[in-house]
């Protein structure tokens, strides 16, 4: 068995696919091409950065991305997150945009997301690495059949869970999801390739509203 450095939850939900032929030629790869002076993003400690910050009993919302940011010092293991200090990348500005209007607050344009996966929120790229430069250069090799399964787990063990599917891509995902039990919200993505068909889209005052029906405690989305 593949030893993997992930929060304990998460370790025994998974357990199974640590251990398919997949996940280990992943493995193997990643090994690889770190070996021939490949530069993978994010860092190996921060692969698994939403899951270590979201335990699988605290997850309230779902957002999930592509994969990783491909340029120096921006992946961190949350979709949409960038570090303290880094600029906020164009999809990022339009999330914040949207909950400006969205709720009527001011958001500080802090680019680092930890917050919100602190209150239960995973932010979930479908790809968990990817070659500097490279966009989508790690699509193949098995992530999502990783996090599919991800979000089968959250769809089988948990309830009343509101995923947010932003683009084809992410919506694609639907039929993973149980929406007689989960809550599943659509709309456009957050990139500027969307000519603003994300605005208007209310996910955020709509998830709190879920949250508050379902009594539990609403995502403070200011950072």
């Amino acid at each position: 068995m593949i030893q993997v450095k992930i929060e304990d939850s998460w370790k025994e939900a998974l357990a199974e696919e640590f251990e398919k032929p997949y996940f280990a030629e992943l493995v193997h790869r990643l090994h690889e091409e770190k070996a021939s002076g490949a530069h993978i993003y994010p860092p190996g400690s921060q692969i698994f950065r939403a899951f270590d910050l979201c335990p699988l009993p605290e997850v309230k919302v779902v957002i999930l991305g592509q994969d990783p940011y491909h340029g120096y010092g921006q992946a961190m293991g949350l979709s949409f997150s960038v570090p303290d200090g880094v600029p906020a990348p164009p999809s990022l500005k339009n999330i914040f945009k949207e909950i400006e209007d969205d709720l009527g607050v001011k958001m500080s344009g802090r680019p680092n997301l930890e917050g919100w996966a602190r209150q239960g929120v995973l932010l979930l790229n479908a790809v968990l690495t990817v070659r500097a430069g490279e966009p989508t250069s790690h699509a193949g090799i098995g992530w999502q059949t990783f996090t599919d399964a991800v979000i089968r787990c959250i769809s089988e063990k948990r309830d009343g869970v509101v995923f947010m599917l932003w683009g084809n891509y992410a919506r694609s995902k639907a039929p993973l999801i149980d929406s007689g039990k989960h809550f599943v919200l659509q709309a456009a993505h957050p990139s500027p390739l969307a000519r603003g068909a994300f605005f208007g889209c209310r996910h955020f005052s709509q998830a709190n509203a879920i949250l508050r029906s379902e009594g539990r405690e609403p995502i403070d989305w200011r950072l």
